[in-house]
């Protein structure tokens, strides 16, 4: 009888632990990754958590502009497209 109590709680445990497992979705995680490396993240080491390792660090600092030049120039173009529509 204790060997069948044993098993059914062990079995309640196992099951409800495994329910809080997935918490993200494989497309949320992948998404975080792309966001790490466009600012720069995947350049923090081991031995230099949380801060980003200095050999990369100038290797980061361009990164981080070309992303904000880029989005200024996507912003950019769509604030044209809009003032064009506008005008037609």
């Amino acid at each position: 009888m204790k060997k069948l109590a044993i098993a059914a709680i062990s079995l309640a445990v196992f099951t409800s632990s495994a329910a809080f497992a997935q918490a993200k979705t494989r497309a949320e995680v992948y998404q975080e990754l792309i966001e790490a490396q466009q600012n720069g993240l995947n350049y923090v080491t081991d031995t230099s958590y949380p801060d980003v390792n200095p050999i990369f660090a100038a290797q980061v600092e361009r990164m981080k502009q070309a992303h904000l030049a880029q989005q200024n120039a996507a912003r950019d173009a769509a604030a044209s497209g809009a003032s064009a529509k506008a005008a037609n």
